[in-house]
């Protein structure tokens, strides 16, 4: 037993453990709060409660997606719900009274709901499938290590405790929505929000007039959509000063700029037609940004960014929104294949891919069903893969594709004759459903090599 036990109220508490390899340096939670809670409890308990916090997240955001949204956002949630964990540790091991202030990190997350306009049912149910996760988890720990003739009650304890502890908080969450809420609500930057969010669905019918003084920001130019987003919770004026900077680079002479999650928001740019300055449209003296620039801005301040195409009024307005959030998803879906990351992602350069990939599971059926015995994982078929599609990009010119790869020619004549052997037929066969397959598995990954229930 560890030798804390001796002064928990319940000793198996210190017998906790986690399944996998778990560094406390990845817990969320603040340095303090860990190492006061390995101070009290040991190691081991805590590096479980870490364990469990990421099982209840996957579960959480299974059940109740709309409370993810961005890689911050998550974060958030992550760091909110290990506290709950922790907090729920503490309780049970020396009592309410003795856990620490973790409250601010519960509490940050309903503020964020609000603002995303996330109804409050919804934050609800997913404190129902969290608490329901983590319940389960201390009662089975409970009846594996408590002593069989006093299981039942000490299991009766706990779950009564979880209740009242759970029942606690959710009042505390419940009375934070609504006051967040109620300010929120008569804000301007809700208003502004509210307003956006009307303009971008079908149904909308605001005066376009009205609307762009609401907004200050005239509806009736041409706009340039972005997507900005973090892995990182960063400060919105962070992320505001990025959106405004990668802008204005593409030539935008106004900006509009909504945040909508953590590390996360939406931007317009009104632009010329032409994508010339309109400042000085007349003599061609200013021309956007170039990407490189723009990547190395974003790269600077490690956030990322995917770019609609120009469109004009309220319709425009909100196509290039909508191709922005395409644009934003194969990067999400790229990211979780453990492709290289693009800073800044223009929708030209991947609608194909954007989609192919809008229906995933079908997406993933056509590639397996094209490539065959290509499609199986692993480096040397991925580089079989890889090779091919540049072959057939290049129209199979073998100096093209050995300059990009920085491989002898040898090696991808010996790649692509080994490609066909796979496959079993020869290129022309079926040359462009084979390229299309090709470029989702370069692209995507895992994401379309493999069935959707398959663990990766």
């Amino acid at each position: 037993m560890n030798e804390t036990g001796g002064r928990l109220r319940r000793t198996w508490i210190a017998r906790l453990g986690p399944r996998g390899e778990v560094d406390l340096d990845r817990a969320a939670s603040p340095r303090a709060i860990v190492e006061d809670a390995v101070a009290r409890f040991g190691a081991d308990p805590v590096r479980w409660a870490i364990e469990l916090n990421s099982v209840v997240l996957r579960r959480i955001l299974g059940e109740v997606p709309v409370l993810g949204g961005s890689p911050a956002a998550v974060e958030l949630l992550r760091r909110g719900n290990e506290a709950t964990t922790l907090r729920a540790l503490f309780t049970l091991a020396e009592g309410p009274a003795a856990a620490p202030p973790t409250g601010e990190a519960i509490l940050a997350g309903i503020r964020e709901f609000v603002h995303r306009a996330i109804p409050l049912e919804r934050v609800l149910h997913g404190v129902r499938v969290g608490h329901a996760a983590t319940t389960e988890a201390f009662l089975r720990a409970c009846a594996e290590l408590v002593d069989p003739e006093e299981a039942v009650d000490e299991v009766t304890a706990v779950s009564r405790e979880l209740f009242s502890y759970v029942d606690e908080l959710s009042d505390t969450m419940i009375r934070t929505y609504l006051v967040e809420h109620e300010v929120w609500s008569t804000s301007a930057a809700a208003a502004r929000a509210d307003l956006v969010r009307s303009l971008l669905s079908d149904a909308t019918a605001a005066d376009v007039d009205e609307a762009s003084g609401v907004l200050g920001y005239n509806l009736r130019r041409t706009h340039e959509a972005v997507v900005v987003w973090s892995d990182s919770p960063k400060g919105g004026a962070t992320l505001q000063a990025a959106a405004i900077e990668v802008l204005r680079a593409r030539g935008a002479t106004t900006t509009l700029v909504i945040p909508v999650a953590s590390g996360r928001l939406w931007a317009w740019g009104t632009v010329p037609p032409d994508g010339t300055d309109e400042s000085d449209a007349t003599n061609g003296a200013h021309s956007p940004g170039s990407w490189e620039t723009i990547t190395e801005a974003l790269s600077r301040q490690r956030m990322r960014a995917a770019f609609g195409t120009p469109g004009s009024g309220v319709a425009g307005f909100r196509r290039s929104h909508r191709e922005a959030e395409r644009g934003e998803r194969v990067e999400r879906l790229r990211r979780e294949a453990g492709r290289a990351p693009r800073y800044a992602t223009a929708y030209a350069d991947v609608a194909a891919i954007a989609l192919l990939a809008t229906d995933l599971d079908a997406a993933g059926d056509f590639v397996r069903r094209e490539l065959g015995g290509l499609a199986a994982r692993g480096a040397p078929m991925e580089a079989l893969r890889t090779t091919l599609y540049h072959y057939i990009g290049a129209e199979r010119s073998l100096v093209d594709v050995a300059r990009r790869l920085h491989v002898a020619r040898g090696t991808v004549t010996y790649r692509v004759k080994r490609a066909q052997e796979v496959l079993g037929h020869g290129l022309d066969d079926r040359r462009f459903a084979l390229h299309t397959a090709l470029a989702l598995a370069e692209e995507l990954g895992d994401a379309v090599l493999l069935p959707r229930d398959v663990e990766r």
